[in-house]
């Protein structure tokens, strides 16, 4: 079950300019950066994550026009939700990838040629746990 919105993540071949373009967009600096492969802003009301990763490590072409973004759903048990969407149809987009303590991603490809991605994400339970 998807349970909200975890990650957005841009990406970009120049990664110093694109924080800089989104620092002055979002008016706060990026909490977290990994040099040259990731950096990552916390932004609105529940303090959503919005990401920006360097194009070489895109699942997908991101050259050949506007490549969009991909987003993250929160959900529960990271397995059992990628064996329902290949049940109904779905193809691996992008396999589990672990990103850090806490925190794995994944894609699929839906039946309509969308790509929805979910993830464990530790940030999002503790955001969860404490409007409980």
């Amino acid at each position: 079950m998807l349970r909200g919105l975890t990650t957005t993540s841009f990406f970009a071949d120049d990664l110093d300019a694109a924080a800089a373009w989104y620092t002055e967009f979002f008016g706060i600096e990026p909490y977290y950066k990994v040099p040259g492969g990731y950096i990552e802003f916390r932004i609105g009301d529940y303090q959503h994550e919005f990401g920006i990763v360097n194009s070489a490590y895109a699942p997908h072409d991101v050259h050949g026009g506007p490549a969009g973004s991909i987003t993250y759903w929160a959900v529960d048990d990271l397995r059992a939700t990628l064996d329902r969407l290949a049940e109904l149809g779905a193809t691996p987009h992008d396999e589990p990838t672990v990103r850090g303590d806490g925190y794995v991603t994944a894609s699929v490809v839906d039946p309509f040629g969308n790509v929805l991605g979910v993830m464990t994400n530790a940030h999002y339970f503790d955001v969860l746990g404490k409007r409980a």
